[in-house]
């Protein structure tokens, strides 16, 4: 029996879609919305309440699903001001090297008894890891596109991962993304085109090499 939905009614959902896209475009233009005040009174508000609070957040709401980019793309634009754009990296890495503790203990001690009964009322089960796979297992599943970066580090923590391995290369990885996007998102918003320039070969750079390492591996799997 096939179950797929029709033609006709994926071209009402569609038709609703578009017609709700529409109706939120017009809203915005008949109440003259503009992004760029959008962004600038969002950076504001981060802004005002100070980098400590902004970088505590950083380091803790990760943890339960917040994306990091948000915190990567709007640190510089906050803050670059006051700590200067060295200062703002450090800070970021500093965070980032918290999260990493944190959603490590708690998947690998704190609420490892509660994912790991809820993981077995699914289909799917802890992954169990040879000691010589560890480091090559992080890499991959850090440079790997899906899994969201709390869910990674659950992931490896609940596959009992040691913490110095775990720590290194997830560190190392999440820095490159984060520089290139720190550097960026404050180049974009203050229309440095150079410095825009800089940010975007960061990421292009560390966006090949990912694309290396997966191709080397893909071809050691397959050898």
């Amino acid at each position: 029996m096939d179950n797929r939905p029709s033609p006709l009614k994926l071209a009402a959902v569609a038709a609703v879609l578009l017609a709700v896209a529409g109706a939120g475009l017009w809203w915005l233009k008949i109440h003259d919305f503009s992004p760029r005040l959008a962004i600038d009174d969002g950076i504001n508000v981060l802004r005002s309440a100070g980098p400590w609070v902004f970088f505590i957040a950083m380091a803790l709401l990760p943890a339960v699903g917040f994306p990091l980019l948000a915190f990567n793309l709007t640190a510089a634009s906050a803050f670059a001001e006051q700590m200067g754009l060295a200062g703002v990296i450090a800070a970021a890495g500093v965070a980032v090297f918290v999260n990493l503790i944190l959603t490590y203990w708690l998947a690998r001690y704190a609420l490892r008894p509660t994912l790991v009964q809820l993981i077995g009322m699914s289909k799917y089960k802890i992954p169990v890891v040879a000691v010589a796979d560890q480091a090559e297992i992080t890499l991959l599943l850090r440079i790997t596109p899906g899994p969201p970066f709390f869910l990674q580090s659950y992931l490896l923590g609940l596959a009992e991962i040691p913490f110095v391995t775990y720590m290194w290369i997830s560190w190392l990885i999440s820095m490159s993304y984060a520089v290139g996007f720190i550097v960026f998102g404050d180049a974009i918003l203050h229309g440095k085109g150079k410095l825009a320039f800089v940010g975007l070969s960061a990421l292009v750079a560390v966006a090949l090499a990912v694309h290396l390492l997966r191709k080397h591996y893909g071809k050691k799997k397959r050898a």
